[in-house]
């Protein structure tokens, strides 16, 4: 197989250039290798169960022996997410003020980096539970099919972000905790047995405490574990799906200057669809016009290997034509 490999993996791209076809196709060709892979979208315009025919969910669904297949629900996760920060944010604060901690989540459902945040912490579960250190190491292989360009750079710069803001909390937390602490020594409390007990029994304030240093602790490991994966040339690599038209050549070079800032490797540039060079007058103008976009390709990234992929005659998105592709990979 031609392209770089690595045990997670995620195609990118410009919308329409094929990034679904070229990692499908990619997860077909490893399984029929041997490996255990798991196949996840990440595109709020799911495409891979039209290619399958089968309704597919937030869980994997095993399609073909060695393959399992998901679509990440942007809604349920970004529920489930403000679920999970609810419950922080109701432990951190009074009973009077649940109320205004809902209405505060409510109005942040569709503020932006939400939609960002919540997938970030889903793909973090999923990577952490697939190839994690610490799990059995369930698949070989987890390729995510991801949304276009510009959406997909803001989510991979994130865990770094989303760490820092963690440690923040972890920060104000411990500050808290320690003021906390010294106005009950001053009340008389911590009698009979340490921090944790007054008046001989378990103090439920620094039983809260507590539990919220947990969660905030488990939240930085997500993000900490996925951001050492994501920054691990052995462990993943970024695949940049384009066509050789000038648009997605530039946007794709947009889009290499972002990845790699945020320190993951680029294992190739997948270029689809090219025309044949012996089609007739109509191909070869075609073939100029691609030709002049991979020479301004070239100079733009003249590093990174290619990989070529024909414009197949045939209709593309069917379970038939991903064996074809992945024959050519």
């Amino acid at each position: 197989m031609l392209l770089a490999i690595a045990p997670v993996m995620f195609f990118g791209g410009k919308g329409g250039v094929g990034k679904t076809t070229v990692s499908a196709a990619t997860a077909v060709r490893l399984t029929h290798d041997g490996a255990r892979v798991l196949l996840v979208s990440t595109d709020p315009a799911h495409n891979l169960g039209h290619i399958w025919s089968a309704k597919l969910s937030d869980t994997p669904t095993q399609l073909e022996p060695g393959l399992d297949v998901m679509e990440l629900d942007p809604a349920a996760t970004t529920d489930r997410h403000l679920r999970q920060v609810g419950q922080t944010m109701r432990a951190m604060m009074p009973e009077r003020m649940h109320r205004e901690v809902d209405k505060h989540l409510e109005l942040s459902r569709n503020s932006p980096g939400m939609h960002e945040a919540a997938m970030l912490e889903r793909i973090a579960e999923v990577v952490d539970a697939g190839v994690g250190a610490e799990s059995s190491a369930t698949y070989d292989h987890i390729i995510f099919d991801t949304a276009p360009s510009g959406h997909t750079s803001r989510l991979l710069a994130m865990p770094e972000l989303m760490s820092a803001y963690t440690d923040g909390l972890l920060e104000r937390r411990a500050a808290s905790d320690k003021f906390s602490r010294a106005a009950r020594g001053l009340g008389g409390g911590s009698r009979g047995g340490g921090a944790n007990i007054v008046d001989g029994r378990e103090d439920p304030v620094e039983r809260r405490n507590q539990q919220i240093r947990s969660v905030l602790y488990k939240r930085r490991r997500k993000f900490e574990v996925l951001r050492s994966v994501l920054t691990d040339p052995a462990a993943c690599a970024f695949h940049i799906v384009l066509t050789a038209e000038r648009l997605p050549v530039m946007e794709s070079a947009e889009l290499y200057r972002d990845i790699t800032g945020s320190g993951i490797r680029v294992g190739s540039l997948v270029i689809n669809r090219r025309s044949p060079d012996d089609g007739g007058e109509f191909t070869a103008a075609r073939r100029k016009v691609e030709q002049e976009a991979l020479s301004l390709l070239d100079a733009l990234l003249p590093a990174v290997p290619t990989r070529e992929l024909p414009w197949l005659p045939g209709e593309i998105g069917t379970r038939a034509a991903l064996g074809e592709i992945a024959a050519l990979l």
